[in-house]
């Protein structure tokens, strides 16, 4: 499992200065709470991902490691002059599923991939996340989540993380372009392939570029894929690909 990085986020402009910032709507966390967000180029493409939640008076980022470091050189260089300081957490996260334990939060992206609990005694539970990933096309940094994704796209609409409710954000209106102005073209779907293939191998159709194997657990995967090219002799490699939802 990727290493996670805790910051808490504290100051009488928090709120306000992540709310300006990234795709989902932060002021839910007046009460208590739990989101999944991200923070977009100004161009609409994916930088990061993250949790963020409440905690007493302060705000909690859980994220991944290797995004935690230009992340947060990206939220200081917005931070200017509001009243906002963001510091190390001692705390660790895990994740379980099954009856969530005191404290803990249901993931808000889906039901399926179970609770969150921030202790400093967190300890993971031994569950095969990649293949409930999987199961629910979830995308993940550094594999489905790339500097080139749109996240539409990559299904955050579907998973709880972007309000086109609230109001702007940065790369928010090409967002919100691709939501009412355009159909989607492309976009992750979960496949069956024949036998296992490596991340990053091609899709064809018709000798035709359709799209890219992700990650895999068993003989399913998530795929990104040309919807116009969607069809029933998709190859990777030796190994057939067909949609499964």
């Amino acid at each position: 499992m990727t290493q996670r990085i805790l910051w808490t986020i504290n100051g009488t402009d928090r709120l306000d200065f992540l709310q300006n910032l990234v795709t989902n709507d932060v002021m839910v966390l007046r009460q208590d709470g739990i989101i999944w967000t991200g923070l977009l180029t100004p161009q609409g493409k994916y930088l990061a991902d993250f949790f963020v939640l409440r905690r007493g008076d302060d705000l909690l980022i859980d994220i991944a490691e290797p995004l935690a470091e230009s992340t947060l050189r990206r939220l200081s260089m917005y931070r200017l002059r509001a009243d906002v300081q963001i510091v190390p957490s001692d705390l660790k996260v895990a994740r379980g599923l099954g009856p969530m334990p005191d404290g803990a939060f249901a993931d808000p992206r889906h039901s399926g991939m179970g609770w969150r609990l921030y202790d400093t005694d967190a300890i993971e539970a031994p569950e095969d996340w990649d293949a409930l990933r999987v199961r629910h096309t979830i995308p993940e940094s550094g594999i489905e989540l790339t500097p080139d994704t749109f996240i539409l796209e990559a299904g955050f609409e579907r998973l709880n993380g972007v309000d086109f409710r609230k109001g702007c954000y940065v790369g928010q209106e090409v967002t919100a372009r691709m939501k009412h102005k355009t159909e989607l073209k492309k976009g992750l779907r979960r496949v069956a392939i024949s036998k296992p293939v490596p991340v990053g191998t091609e899709i064809t159709a018709n000798e035709k570029p359709a799209g890219t194997i992700f990650t895999t657990a068993g003989n399913e995967a998530i795929a990104y894929l040309r919807f116009d090219r969607i069809n029933s002799g998709m190859m990777a490699n030796n190994a057939t690909v067909s949609i499964i939802d």
